[in-house]
């Protein structure tokens, strides 16, 4: 059974930095791209970050994100990284983990998310 299970979500005050990670679980990744998406209340779930499948490697972010947040994982690509650096409020919203076989752009599986908020 596949699980994706994020981790490193909170509190913090606009300028701050925060962690996130995802534990992927229950097959192998090593042809899915893996990235990172929000919501935020009342929004839709927009695209974050990503990392490309094991035959490009190329990191993909939004253009909200580019220059702050950075996306790492390990090999096997069962644990990805967030960096979020110089938070805004505006990134306050549940952060969901997520694996696109073959970088379809299917985002075929889901974590259950991790609540950021960034207090102004």
């Amino acid at each position: 059974q596949v699980q994706l299970v994020e981790s490193g979500g909170g509190l913090v005050q606009a300028g701050g930095s925060l962690t996130l990670s995802c534990a992927a679980s229950g097959r192998s990744f090593t042809n899915f791209a893996m990235g990172w998406h929000r919501q935020a209340p009342g929004k839709e779930r927009e695209f974050v970050a990503a990392i490309g499948w094991s035959g490009s490697e190329r990191k993909y972010y939004a253009d909200s994100v580019r220059g702050r947040f950075t996306i790492s994982g390990n090999d096997a690509k069962t644990l990805i990284t967030l960096q979020m650096f110089n938070l805004k409020p505006e990134d306050t919203g549940v952060y969901y983990c997520a694996a696109d076989h073959y970088e379809a752009g299917k985002w075929d599986f889901w974590g259950q998310g991790t609540q950021v908020t960034v207090s102004s």
